[in-house]
């Protein structure tokens, strides 16, 4: 199991809430490495609820919610829980969407744009290398701008898209948080796995407090897996909760 750094004692501590969709097939991933490895409180939260439980962060986690017969997270916005998430949102809480997370936080109108069918239109699961754009969020305050770090992908819409004058915004406000890099940090056409504008592979709100992001940091968080590089996203949010 990684050896980490995360704040341990009582007073420090973080209650994660995993949010469980009929389709979800990562919440128990995302539950494990919070649990487990970060050893925080965590606990699921059931779709059809409002009840939050008192969760400090949310995780939106990957999967299929509802399998995505509409569109990808177009159902899941209009369960209650995320009505819930919403008005959390709104109030300053932590939120992070990973993968089908992602594109429910887009559809839900917690992030700007849109998650669109990949370039080449296959599924892509395979680890990526992302370079770190922005450290001014909860998620990387403890990271280094121009970070790159190797997290697996695993989906089929992942092609992020939105206009012009968004994109213009993003950049301006520093809100682009991570991009689709080579692994020695290049921005190339050829380290962009799914043909997402601008190599974005996660943003941010306006109030920095929700990040959405398409690779997968569950999935490295552990020696066993062979990546680790996931777990830093944590450590930094960990770490964020123990400065406020």
């Amino acid at each position: 199991m990684l050896n980490s750094k995360v704040p341990s004692s009582a007073g420090n501590r973080m209650k994660f809430g995993v949010i469980i969709f009929p389709g979800s097939n990562c919440d128990h991933d995302a539950h494990w490495v919070l649990g487990q490895v970060a050893k925080q409180p965590v606990t699921f939260l059931w779709h059809e609820s409002h009840d939050l439980q008192n969760c400090d962060a949310i995780v939106v986690p990957g999967g299929f919610a509802y399998g995505d017969y509409l569109r990808t997270g177009a159902i899941a916005k209009f369960s209650p829980v995320m009505e819930s998430v919403r008005k959390f949102a709104d109030k300053g809480g932590l939120v992070i969407g990973i993968c089908n997370g992602f594109q429910i936080l887009t559809e839900s109108g917690l992030l700007p744009g849109a998650l669109l069918r990949n370039e080449g239109l296959k599924y892509i699961c395979k680890p990526v290398h992302v370079r770190v754009e922005s450290t001014d969020t909860p998620f990387t305050q403890g990271l280094k701008k121009g970070d790159v770090m190797q997290i697996p992908i695993g989906h089929m819409e992942g092609n992020y898209f939105c206009d012009d004058a968004t994109l213009r915004q993003l950049k301006e406000q520093d809100r682009i948080v991570f991009r689709y890099a080579t692994p020695d940090g290049q921005i190339t056409r050829e380290a962009n796995p799914n043909g997402s504008i601008d190599n974005i592979a996660g943003i941010c709100n306006e109030g920095r407090n929700v990040l959405g992001m398409m690779p997968h940091p569950e999935r490295a968080s552990e020696n066993e897996l062979g990546m680790t590089d996931g777990f830093r996203i944590f450590e930094s949010l960990l770490g964020a909760m123990v400065k406020r």
